[in-house]
């Protein structure tokens, strides 16, 4: 069996994330390949596309969330992500066992008692009036029939019993809103699609398909890292025909789509800068193909990343109109240059071109 080693992994990884090349694909076709973009800080979205995407304007993100064709949800490992419209209503069912026990796991002794169908019923009930509620608004409408939770179980619980949607402003370009909620079936006008009537697992099945399109190759466990689902190496058995296998350098079985790229190790790769909890990053158990292991817990911090040659070696924010970087390591003289050239660009799209500093802090040792 074949044997990738890191550099083929990345190189794999960086073009199936679009961030080998800026793609010339239409939002909600990106959006739609990379299965959502992880979106619980609400404009790092943005980045990520302008990352990927040739002549992204961030309007037009905007504009197709307040159309509905995309939405922000919960729905992979319980955190926000922007999804298509059409996938949210067909993965969400896939993920409710999934988002109760992530909920339950926080919360079991606060929800002790709680009969979950009977609130599932009174938080719809609550939501039938078509306005939408924040979490905390929600859980004081229940709060007379279950007394006892804090109100933050019983919000968090029913976000994972009813399919949300969070409605605009939130997540729009250059908005600072709340979150308010209303029903996924109320805001796309659609009602999620049930389980399978016959016990299999469709859903599951694509969504293997899909995470390998946009992720592979990968082992059955960096699969699980991405979605937290249970049950998935049952749709992976099913497809076995119809994927390829190969080895990492630990020996672990990777499997991909037979015709999905997987670009030469040398293929040159630009400078990228990643938002917050970018799933390039979080997509994966073993994230060696991207970041060193020494700073792996920046993925999950909020830190903003810098790819250098395709691989997590710097960090960035932005104070007064100017782009920060600072490196993980020594960049070289070439590397500096690019950056800093990358890091303009960035400054520009974040400014609408009123700036274009970027300061590149000294390498560490």
């Amino acid at each position: 069996m074949t044997i990738l080693d890191a550099r083929a992994l990345n190189r794999a990884t960086l073009a199936r994330q679009l961030l080998l090349d800026r793609a010339d694909l239409s939002v909600p076709d990106a959006v739609a390949h990379l299965c959502g973009l992880q979106a619980q800080e609400p404009q790092e979205p943005f980045v990520g596309l302008w990352s990927r995407l040739r002549g992204f304007e961030p309007e037009t993100l905007s504009e197709l969330l307040t159309r509905r064709r995309l939405v922000r949800t919960h729905l992979m490992r319980r955190t926000v992500h922007l999804l298509t419209a059409e996938d949210a209503l067909a993965w969400r069912t896939r993920h409710d066992t999934m988002l109760r026990q992530r909920v339950l796991g926080a919360y079991r002794r606060q929800l002790d008692g709680v009969d979950l169908d009977e609130l599932a019923a009174a938080g719809r009930a609550v939501l039938a009036d078509g306005e939408p509620r924040s979490m905390s608004a929600l859980a004081r409408a229940l709060a007379d029939r279950w007394p006892q939770p804090a109100p933050q179980a019983l919000g968090e619980m029913l976000l994972a019993l009813v399919p949300m949607a969070q409605l605009p402003p939130r997540g729009l370009w250059r908005t600072s809103a709340g979150v308010r909620n209303l029903p996924l079936s109320t805001w796309l006008g659609r009602d999620v699609d049930p389980p399978a009537p016959d016990g299999s697992d469709p859903v599951g099945a694509a969504l293997v398909r899909r995470y390998l399109a946009a992720f592979g190759p990968a082992a059955s466990a960096d699969l699980r890292a991405w979605c937290g689902l249970a049950g998935l190496p049952t749709a992976v058995a099913t497809l076995r025909d119809q994927l390829v296998g190969f080895r990492d350098e630990r020996g672990r079985e990777l499997l991909d789509l037979p015709d999905a790229p997987r670009p030469d190790p040398d293929t040159p790769a630009p400078v990228r800068f990643l938002p917050a909890f970018d799933n390039v990053v979080l997509g994966y158990h073993d994230r060696s193909r991207i970041i060193d292991d020494q700073h792996r817990g920046l993925s999950v911090t909020g830190a903003r990343l810098v790819l250098v040659d395709g691989r997590v070696a710097g960090t960035w924010d932005v104070a007064a109109g100017t782009v920060m970087v600072t490196p993980l390591r020594g960049f070289s003289r070439g590397e500096r240059t690019a950056v800093a050239e990358e890091g303009r660009r960035l400054a520009a799209f974040l400014s609408d071109g009123e700036s274009h500093r970027v300061q590149v802090a000294a390498s560490s040792p």
